[in-house]
């Protein structure tokens, strides 16, 4: 029996998403828990499952689509249900015609340094995805241009310096997938002589003129826009205070290292510190709350979101209830959802929740640094790189390896003594960590 597949609504208070890809093509049968299209919210890519098994008798969205939640966008059947007028079906469904669906339009932009302007007679990005619209390439949506591919394949086009409209996709409606990326890489000449323009001449550059500005523009992506507008809410809504705090870090790091030495997951530092971040929520729970309009919310559990940088932006997964995970368990589950992050598969609802988030600079050899808060949690840790430091023990001067750490709190729900107990315990915990395991 035919039915309408309408948007849901993935994210809280969310009025609209993208219709990012159909994963089942037009006539295709689908089983229970197939994942028939992902939508894209503001920060992760959604799978919509099916709740029964079926077949797609028509999407009513193309790709792409900005839509609202609620608004149909396909029709589906029973397995093997063959309809000769899906126009009359729609029709007694209710379902109008599709014709004001919003495709953000594509800007495609040579992949090319400050100082390499374009070279006239080579065909750019755009052209050629034009050219490919024209002569029916299957890789290229005859909507607007936009090349639809696995994020993997994407990261590793990037790698290799390629661009996806160069690539011809075998996936489902010409998805670009990782064995297409792979075989562009392998079938691209060694040398890097340039392209031969139309009619057998080569082309040459030409230097623009000196007042010009030459620049690359990249578009801003869902990720950087919301986090733009939610940072920046924050630091005019948000009353920061700072707390900073130095620890020795000698005991940490010996125990990362017994850890691993049999562990099936490696422990990083900074999953000790995630896990010690838990321990210190736990013995001071002022600090693990949210502020409300009406209320200060206090949890049960520990949640802890940890900062990761993707090429799309920052994200913050959250882990749930860090202080029942072991150490390694703990190390598996950031690991997992950092490779999902970077690789856009996060679900919504792991990007929602927890009462503070750790951000770690300390990889790329920053001491010390202070983050914003994201809200609605109360706070955000700063941890910095580990230093070998002159350090005082009782008369003498001794070598030691310093962490530093930055404590920004929302002065709502926390008062400055309360955190500052807080920072206390964790430093505590740092400096003797096998309490964190306890």
């Amino acid at each position: 029996m035919a039915r309408v597949l309408r948007m849901p609504g993935v994210a809280a208070n969310a009025t609209e998403a993208v219709l990012s890809e159909w994963l089942v093509e037009e006539s295709g049968d689908f089983g229970v828990a197939d994942a028939i299209a992902t939508v894209e919210t503001e920060k992760a890519a959604v799978d919509i499952e099916a709740d029964a098994a079926g077949r797609m008798l028509r999407t009513l969205v193309p790709p792409g689509a900005q839509v609202d939640v609620g608004d149909p966008i396909a029709v589906l059947g029973d397995p093997g249900e063959q309809v000769d007028d899906v126009d009359a079906l729609l029709t007694s469904l209710g379902v109008e015609p599709v014709t004001d669906v919003v495709v953000p339009e594509r800007r495609d932009v040579p992949e090319r340094g400050p100082t390499e302007p374009a070279e006239p007679g080579l065909p750019t990005a755009a052209s050629r995805a034009a050219r490919s619209r024209a002569s029916g390439d299957s890789h290229t949506s005859a909507a607007n241009g936009r090349v639809f591919a696995s994020p993997l394949a994407r990261k590793i086009a990037k790698g290799a310096g390629l661009t996806l409209e160069d690539i011809t996709g075998t996936g489902p409606r010409g998805r670009v997938l990782r064995r297409d990326v792979d075989a562009a890489v392998a079938g691209r000449p060694a040398t890097g002589v340039p392209a031969a323009a139309e009619g057998g001449a080569v082309a040459h550059a030409s230097r623009p003129p000196a007042h010009t500005a030459v620049y690359d523009e990249i578009p801003h992506s869902r990720i950087r826009l919301v986090t733009a507008r939610r940072l920046s809410e924050s630091q005019q809504q948000v009353p920061h205070f700072y707390l900073r705090a130095t620890v020795r870090a000698e005991a940490l790091l010996a125990l990362r290292e017994e850890i691993n030495q049999d562990a099936p997951t490696k422990v990083s530092l900074n999953d000790l510190v995630v896990k010690a971040v838990a321990a210190a929520h736990q013995r001071v729970p002022e600090l693990n709350v949210t502020w409300t309009p009406d209320a200060v919310r206090r949890y049960r559990t520990v949640d802890i979101a940890v900062a990761v940088a993707t090429d799309r932006g920052l994200l913050t997964p959250v882990v749930r209830d860090v202080g029942a995970l072991t150490a390694t368990a703990l190390a598996a589950a950031a690991r997992d959802l950092a490779e999902r992050a970077r690789n856009g598969k996060l679900k919504q609802d792991e990007l929602e929740g927890g009462s503070i988030s750790v951000t770690n600079l300390g990889m790329y050899g920053v001491e010390e640094f202070a983050a914003v808060i994201n809200p609605p949690h109360a706070a955000i840790l700063a941890v910095g790189a580990v230093r070998s430091k002159p350090v005082v023990e009782g008369d003498a001067v001794v070598p030691g390896q310093i962490m530093s750490l930055t404590l920004s709190v929302d002065h709502r729900p926390v008062d400055g003594a309360i955190a500052a107990r807080w920072l206390g315990v964790l430093e505590e915990l740092l400096e003797h960590p096998a309490r964190i395991l306890a």
